[in-house]
C-alpha cells in the first residue's frame, strides 16, 4: 500500500479529567504527527473541556459533548464525526509511547488489514497495584497471554483501550453495540462474520492503567465473565472450553484445599506449587516483591471474580432461559 492513510483517534472519556490531560501529553510527542484527535465527552459531570483547550494548539484536537450513552455509542459518534479514513480508538485511561503512530503506519503501509489491535503493558510510573494486576491480566500462567498480545490461541481479538478499524468496516458492520463491558469482541466477532480479518500489531503497545484498586478490579472482571456467556449466545461458535477455566479453577482450587485440610495435608501441595509458580514468575518480571505478591492477588480475584460471574450468567442465561437484558439488565445502554 503506497497511499497516506488519514488517522482519526477516537476517545472516549466520562469524568477523568486527568486521565485525559495525561493522554493527550503522550501523543503530543508523536514522531508521526500526522492524525487529529477526536475527545468524546460522554455527559460528563466532570468536564475535560478545559484541558482539551490546552493542548489545540499542539495537536489537531476536536472536543464533542455528548449526552451519555456509554462508551461503545461514544466511539462511535466519535468515527461519525471524524474526517479520516481509519479510525484509532483509545481508552481514556491509557499513556501512548511515542513511536505508536509511526509503528502502525509502517504496519498497514506493508501488511494492510482492516482492524489491528496492539498489546498493552504497564508503565514505571504506575502503582505497584496497577502493576500487579497488569500481570494477572497478561501473564502466561493466568490468561495464557492473550490478553497481553498473542495470537497463537486463535484469531486475535482487538481490545477497544487500543483498537484501529477501516471507514470500510465502520460502515459495513456499524460499530460499537449497547452492552457494556463486552461490546469490543462482539465488535471483533461481526467484523469476523463480514469477511474481514484483524491482526496483531506487536510493536503498536500502549500503557494501561486498568482498574486503580483491587476491588474495582474484582468487579470488572466479574463482569467479563457474566458477558462471555451472553457473547456465546450472540455469536454461535466462538464459544471456547477455555473460558470455563476460571469457574472450574475456582471450584477446583477450592475443593482440593478443603480436601486437604479434610482428608489428605498432601493435596495442598499443588495448590502451593501454583501460588508460588506465580509469585516467583512474576517476582522474575517485574523484580519487585511487593508486586510479585499483589499479582498472586490479583490473579486469584480475577480466577474467582470471573468464575462466579461466567458461572451466574450461564445459569440465568442457558438454564433459567432467561433473556440477557432481562438477566442482566445493568450491562445495557439504551
Amino acid at each position: 500500500m503506497n497511499r497516506e492513510i488519514k488517522y482519526s483517534l477516537i476517545i472516549p472519556v466520562y469524568n477523568r479529567s486527568d486521565e485525559i490531560k495525561e493522554l493527550l501529553s503522550t501523543l503530543v510527542l508523536q514522531t508521526k504527527k500526522e492524525f487529529e484527535v477526536l475527545v468524546i465527552e460522554d455527559g460528563s459531570t466532570e468536564k475535560c473541556e478545559h484541558v482539551c483547550k490546552e493542548y489545540e494548539n499542539q495537536l489537531d484536537l476536536n472536543y464533542i459533548f455528548k449526552p451519555n450513552s456509554g462508551p461503545g455509542p461514544s466511539r462511535n459518534f466519535g468515527m461519525e464525526k471524524a474526517s479520516g479514513d481509519y479510525f484509532i480508538i483509545f481508552d481514556s485511561d491509557c499513556l501512548i509511547p511515542e513511536e505508536y503512530m509511526a509503528e502502525v503506519d509502517k504496519f498497514l503501509q506493508s501488511n494492510y488489514v482492516d482492524c489491528f489491535g496492539g498489546p498493552d503493558a504497564a508503565h514505571e510510573s504506575f502503582s505497584n497495584t496497577q502493576k500487579s494486576i497488569n500481570y494477572a491480566m497478561t501473564s502466561f500462567f493466568t490468561t495464557g497471554g492473550i490478553r497481553g498480545g498473542s495470537e497463537k490461541l486463535g484469531k486475535f481479538q482487538p481490545r477497544s483501550f487500543n483498537m484501529g478499524v477501516s471507514r470500510k468496516v465502520f460502515e459495513m458492520v456499524g460499530g460499537y453495540g449497547k452492552i457494556h463491558p463486552g461490546e469490543d469482541p462482539d465488535l471483533t466477532f461481526r467484523i469476523w462474520e463480514a469477511g474481514f480479518k484483524t491482526s496483531l500489531i506487536e510493536k503498536a503497545h500502549v500503557y494501561h492503567k486498568r482498574r486503580i484498586d483491587f476491588k474495582k478490579f474484582s468487579t470488572q472482571v466479574y463482569k467479563f465473565g457474566v458477558v462471555r456467556v451472553i457473547l456465546n449466545k450472540w455469536h454461535p461458535g466462538t464459544g471456547k472450553i477455555t473460558y470455563w477455566f476460571p469457574t472450574v479453577f475456582s471450584i477446583g482450587f477450592t475443593g482440593w484445599l478443603i480436601g486437604s485440610l479434610i482428608l489428605f495435608p498432601e493435596l495442598a501441595l499443588l495448590n502451593v506449587l501454583y501460588v508460588l509458580l506465580l509469585f516467583f514468575d512474576a517476582l522474575v518480571k517485574t523484580k519487585s516483591m511487593g508486586i510479585a505478591l499483589g499479582a498472586v492477588r490479583a490473579a486469584f480475584i480475577q480466577f474467582f471474580s470471573y468464575g462466579w460471574g461466567f458461572l451466574k450468567s450461564n445459569w440465568r442465561i442457558n438454564v433459567l432461559k432467561k433473556n440477557e437484558k432481562e438477566a442482566f439488565p445493568r450491562f445495557f445502554f439504551k
